[in-house]
């Protein structure tokens, strides 16, 4: 128990991870229970600031997205007890901003320096989540004000659940569009372009460093490991000296004999020339 808290507070964007992906399999089970979303939404909340502090931000940045978060849970419970279309848009609207704004502080908690830590690795797939569930808001913000902006296959002239506008959303962010949901009023249109540019601006900028630098690690590794083999391969013990090099000196009074070297005699001179 003690090494799983531990390995979690080292790594809080894999919990975060781990949150996102739970809520898009409980999501569905909830159905059409406001209490149920709200309660888990804010729970994700919780995890989300969690999260952000646990990333080393600065205090100003903690600061913000607790002034957001703050809106966004009371929010949250107000549309979970008293459902109505403007409490509905604005908790869209601050979950937007909240969720981007983690976007933000993670991808600058990635961008902060040359080294690649686990964290930064869950915080890969944890930025790219975040980015999607806050397009997802932008969607539901969108629905409000602008009614009938997406159409679907299945109930065509209602409006789209929370789950089918974070299905649109993450459908978009990876290119797969399936265009089972799509959006049909120019102002959703212009969302859901600006969302596959985040995507492909993600993988392009975001994910491609992260390899890189982790490329780059493995590379040092590799180098250290060569360099280290070579230097044990080639590494000679020093030349002892002979017996012959060696005299023994006499010892001073009630002291021991000692080992000095002698340098060799010179040449002696050759026979006088004539």
């Amino acid at each position: 128990m003690t090494s799983w808290l531990s390995s979690a507070r080292r790594n809080p964007s894999a919990i975060l991870l781990a949150v996102q992906i739970i809520g898009i399999v409980v999501y569905p089970f909830l159905g059409s229970q406001p209490v149920g979303r709200a309660v888990f939404s804010t729970f994700a909340l919780v995890v989300l600031v969690v999260a952000v502090m646990a990333v080393r931000m600065t205090p100003a940045l903690s600061w913000v997205a607790m002034l957001i978060g703050i809106p966004v849970v009371v929010l949250t419970m107000v549309e979970a007890i008293w459902p109505h279309d403007t409490v509905e848009l604005w908790s869209a609207v601050f979950h937007a901003l909240f969720y981007f704004y983690i976007a933000y502080a993670l991808i600058r908690y990635m961008f902060s320096d040359n080294v690649v830590t686990s964290d930064e690795v869950w915080a890969t797939g944890a930025t790219f989540t975040v980015v999607a569930w806050g397009f997802a808001y932008v969607y539901v913000a969108t629905q409000v004000v602008w009614p009938g902006s997406f159409m679907a296959a299945v109930d065509s002239e209602e409006a789209r659940s929370w789950t089918d506008l974070l299905f649109l959303s993450v459908t978009t962010l990876t290119s797969t569009g399936l265009s089972d949901i799509v959006p049909v009023e120019p102002h959703a249109r212009s969302f859901v372009m600006l969302e596959q540019i985040a995507g492909m601006l993600y993988l392009a900028l975001v994910v491609a460093r992260i390899m890189a630098l982790l490329s780059a690690r493995a590379a040092r590794v590799v180098h250290k490991s060569e360099t280290a083999t070579v230097e044990a391969s080639t590494w000679e013990p020093p030349a002892a000296e002979t017996v012959e090099d060696q005299v023994t000196t006499s010892p001073p009074e009630g002291g021991e004999p000692t080992m000095t070297s002698t340098p060799p005699s010179p040449p002696s001179p050759g026979p006088p020339t004539s």
